[in-house]
């Protein structure tokens, strides 16, 4: 099946799909959009609120403010208390949860098929009416401090973001941590908070995606009673248009150095990638795979089986709207990280020469088999849905996603890393970092920055 594309302005549209599943998306008049996979013969259904929105829409007094709200969504609303949210999962033994990211946020639950309509309208109940109340909001204030806290403490996780912050920039908003920073989370107000939540929890900014043991339109009614049980305005509106796409800049790239007393170096490397749209996507994903998706890989073969410099190396990539990162990572001690980076990086450049047969016919099956093995659960359908509304604006299935996989070359291949391979080069590290880094990035006026150990909170 070709792709399927999603127009904003097409009402209604109906797609069978592999495995015999029938997807449905319709656009509500009110400018909901409501998508849903229906699987034959599962028992189960997941159900996620997308509001397009994530870090990268703050502004600068309301840094953080977007997983605030994920946070205080829980707390409570007109009709439910924070408990009554939570027993009505645990009772009938359901799963519930949100996530927020740099695009967007998704709150989302896992549930039997019988108990979907109930789940429909809690997540409703708590995306329209959410008191944001003022002490628990003060309550909850603490409790993301300590969140941020924990992330601080995992040297990956600081690495991540330091990577992020060299790539993007550290003040553009791609750049930005998406939990906030202590500092304006402590500084940022309820009164922020809310005027953030009206902004853009609205009609026309929700999507609905459902997959699993599911009736599309006995959810279409479910959820436009709900919502306009708990308050939402259902007048007539146009869905909000998707994120424009043209390319932000990047940075000229550098080397970030974090200094603590660990035993071992956090390391990671990365360069800008490819937009989550771009038409070499699936190349980007062979040649991920090539280089450190898995066992295989020759990050993990050359860096671990064949020298032992590190127990946990791996290559990774990320696509936005309008930017993209392309990066490698590895733990190992002090004394091996100049030689565990330059390995990395000649890697990278070694894949521009090409890759053999075996090991695209190795990825490709890799591939193949993980996305088949990814759609036995709901949750990853029900992502798929969110993605190809709020991002793609086109619905493949596994048949069509694999289609692309296989047409991929070495043509592709090759070119794409030496694209990267050429592209600015940023490198983070944590822990106890030898001197040395600095000659890996491009030019010598891309100094280190370092940062001494955090003072106690």
């Amino acid at each position: 099946m070709p792709a399927v594309l999603l127009p904003l302005e097409t009402p209604e549209i109906v797609v069978s799909a592999a495995g015999g599943t029938v997807v449905r998306r319709s656009v509500l008049p009110s400018g909901v959009r409501v998508l849903t996979e229906q699987v034959p013969g599962a028992a189960s259904a997941s159900v996620g609120f997308w509001v397009p929105v994530g870090s990268r829409d703050e502004r600068d007094d309301a840094r953080g403010a977007t997983h605030f709200l994920e946070h205080l969504l829980f707390k409570g609303t007109r009709t439910r208390s924070a408990f009554d949210i939570a027993v009505a999962f645990d009772e009938v033994g359901g799963e519930h949860n949100a996530l927020t990211a740099k695009e967007h946020t998704c709150y989302y639950a896992k549930v039997r098929d019988r108990d979907l309509g109930m789940a429909v309208d809690v997540l409703a109940d708590m995306i329209t009416s959410s008191l944001l109340d003022a002490e628990e909001f003060e309550r909850e204030r603490e409790v993301i401090l300590e969140e941020l806290a924990m992330a601080d403490d995992d040297p990956g996780d600081v690495a991540g973001e330091r990577l992020s912050e060299l790539v993007h920039g550290l003040e553009a908003p791609l750049g930005r941590p998406i939990g906030g920073t202590n500092e304006s989370i402590r500084a940022v107000s309820r009164d922020r908070v809310a005027e953030h939540y009206r902004e853009h929890y609205a009609p026309s900014e929700l999507v609905v995606t459902v997959a699993g043991a599911v009736d599309h339109d006995a959810v279409v009614a479910q959820l436009q009673d709900a919502l306009h049980r708990y308050g939402w305005s259902l007048g007539e509106a146009a869905p909000a248009p998707r994120r424009d796409s043209a390319p932000q800049p990047y940075t000229d790239g550098g080397l970030t150095v974090v200094r603590r007393p660990l035993e071992q170096v956090s390391l990671m490397l990365g360069t800008p990638g490819l937009t989550a749209d771009d038409p070499r996507r699936s190349t980007m994903a062979v040649l991920n795979a090539v280089l450190g998706a898995g066992m295989s890989s020759r990050l993990f073969q050359e860096i671990r089986e064949r020298r032992g410099l590190a127990y946990s190396v791996y290559s990774f990539a990320s696509g936005y709207a309008d930017a993209g990162l392309m990066g490698m990572a590895a733990a190992c001690q002090p004394h091996k990280t100049l030689e565990v980076a330059e390995l990395m990086l000649g890697e990278l450049e070694r894949l521009a020469e090409g890759a053999s047969e075996e090991e695209l016919r190795r990825a490709k099956g890799q591939l193949a088999g993980g996305s088949a093995l990814a759609l036995e659960e709901s949750d990853t359908r029900m992502a798929r849905l969110g993605r190809a509304e709020l991002t793609l604006g086109e619905f493949l299935d596994i048949d069509a996603t694999l289609e692309r996989i296989e047409r991929v070359t070495d043509a592709d291949l090759r070119a794409l890393a030496a694209e990267l391979a050429a592209g600015p080069r940023s490198i983070a590290a944590v822990g106890q970092v030898p001197d040395g880094l600095e000659r890996l990035v491009a030019s010598a006026d891309r100094g280190t920055v370092e940062e001494a150990v955090p003072a106690a909170r």
